[in-house]
C-alpha cells in the first residue's frame, strides 16, 4: 500500500496544480452564479438572454466537470487505500492507473490559453490557386474537418457554401461546436497544399493545388468585439444560386465591409435579410478578433486587412497522394504517411503537435 499511497500524493498534487492553471474555483464560482440566474422563476420571459447563459453553463460543465469527476474517483480510492486492506491492494492500483490515464488526458485542456479557446470555432475554407483541381480540394477539406468534428463528437454546422462551376466548392463555412473548438482547430489555420494525379486531366498529370483554411473564434456576444458603425458599409443585393438562378426575388443577401481593414463578409444563404445580416456581423467580428491576434491590437478600426493567400510558398501543411503518400505540417515537422486517414478526420496528432509547440515557445 506504501506504493499506492506515494502515487495518491503525486497525483493529488498534480491535480491540485492543474485546478490552478484552469482557474478552477473562478470558473467554478462562475458556474455556481449561472445556475442560481438559471433557477430563477423569470429566467426564460427573456428567451435570447436565457439560451446564451444556458450555453454558458454547459460550457463550463464541460470544461470543470471531468475535472471534478476525477478528483471524486481519487478521493474514493484515497479513502479505500486509508482502509489499509492488502487484499484490495491490486484492485485499488487499476483503478489508479485508470484516474492516472484521464488525468493524462485532460493535462491536453491547459494548453488552451488563449483568449478564445474555449469558444466554439468557424472554418472558412476558399479554394486557391489550381483551378477545378483547386475547388475539389477545397471540398475534400470541407469533408476532412465535417469527419473530425464527427469523430471528436462535436456539433457542425454548414453556414454557407459556393459550389464550383465543374466540381468541388469555391468557398464554403463551418460552424463547430464543442469543448475548446477553437483552442484545438485554430493551429489549422493557414494554406494547404495538395499533391496528385489530377482527376480533371485528360493526361491525368501530377497537379498541385491549394486552398485557404480560416479558423476563426465564433463570437457571439457583440460586446466581445466591439465595432464602431461607422466604420462598416452595409450593402445589399439579390441572391444567386447555382446557374445564375434566382435563389430569391428580393434583395436579401448582405455584403458587409469593415472599413478599415478592407474585411469583406458575404452572406446569403438565409431568405431573410436580417438573418444573412446577423450572420454576416457574426463572422465578421471572428474574423476581427482572429486578425487581432495575429497582429497583436487592442483597437478593432487599427487592424489591417490580412495580406495571406493560398498559393506556393505560404502552406503550413503539404498532403503528398503521389508519387507516394505522406502528410507533413511544415511547422511541427509532424508527418502522417496514412494520407487517406488524415483526409478522413484523422486530424488529432497534428492538433496535438502544434498544441505542444505552443506550450514550449
Amino acid at each position: 500500500m506504501d506504493k499506492l499511497q506515494q502515487r495518491l500524493k503525486t497525483l493529488s498534487e498534480q491535480l491540485v496544480q492543474a485546478w490552478r492553471t484552469l482557474h478552477g474555483d473562478e470558473l467554478g464560482r462562475e458556474q455556481e452564479t449561472l445556475q442560481e440566474q438559471m433557477g430563477q422563476p423569470d429566467f426564460w420571459q427573456d428567451t435570447q438572454r436565457a439560451q446564451a447563459l444556458t450555453k454558458q453553463e454547459a460550457k463550463l460543465e464541460a470544461l470543470l466537470g471531468p475535472w471534478v469527476r476525477l478528483q471524486h474517483n481519487v478521493d474514493d480510492v484515497r479513502e479505500l487505500a486509508a482502509a489499509g486492506d492488502e487484499s484490495l491492494a491490486d484492485e485499488l492500483s487499476a483503478q489508479l492507473e485508470s484516474i492516472e490515464t484521464e488525468f493524462a488526458a485532460l493535462k491536453r485542456d491547459l494548453l488552451f490559453s488563449g483568449k478564445y479557446d474555449d469558444h466554439d470555432a468557424i472554418v472558412r475554407l476558399s479554394a486557391g490557386v489550381g483551378g477545378t483541381d483547386a475547388q475539389d480540394w477545397a471540398s475534400m477539406l470541407l469533408r476532412m474537418y465535417t469527419r473530425w468534428a464527427e469523430r471528436s463528437q462535436m456539433k457542425v454546422e454548414l453556414i454557407e457554401q459556393s459550389s464550383g462551376e465543374e466540381a468541388g466548392i469555391k468557398s464554403a463555412t463551418l460552424s463547430i461546436s464543442g469543448p475548446y473548438a477553437y483552442g484545438k482547430l485554430r493551429g489549422e489555420h493557414g494554406v494547404h497544399r495538395l499533391v496528385r494525379l489530377s482527376p480533371f486531366n485528360a493526361d491525368n498529370l501530377r497537379q498541385t493545388s491549394f486552398a485557404l483554411v480560416e479558423v476563426l473564434p465564433h463570437i457571439d456576444a457583440p460586446d466581445e468585439v466591439a465595432i464602431d458603425d461607422k466604420d462598416l458599409r452595409i450593402d445589399v443585393f439579390r441572391a444567386g444560386g447555382h446557374g445564375g438562378q434566382s435563389v430569391n426575388t428580393t434583395d436579401s443577401a448582405v455584403r458587409v465591409t469593415h472599413i478599415p481593414s478592407g474585411i469583406t463578409v458575404s452572406i446569403q444563404n438565409e431568405r431573410s435579410q436580417l438573418q444573412n445580416k446577423e450572420t454576416a456581423m457574426k463572422l465578421l467580428r471572428s474574423k476581427l478578433a482572429q486578425l487581432a491576434q495575429e497582429q497583436h491590437q487592442d483597437k478593432i478600426a487599427e487592424l489591417k486587412g490580412p495580406t495571406k493567400s493560398a498559393e506556393w510558398g505560404a502552406q503550413i501543411r503539404n498532403y503528398v497522394l503521389h508519387p507516394y503518400t505522406m502528410v507533413k505540417d511544415t511547422r511541427t515537422k509532424h508527418e502522417e504517411h496514412d494520407a487517406q486517414g488524415v483526409l478522413d478526420g484523422k486530424l488529432d496528432d497534428f492538433i496535438s503537435s502544434y498544441l505542444e509547440q505552443q506550450g514550449q515557445e
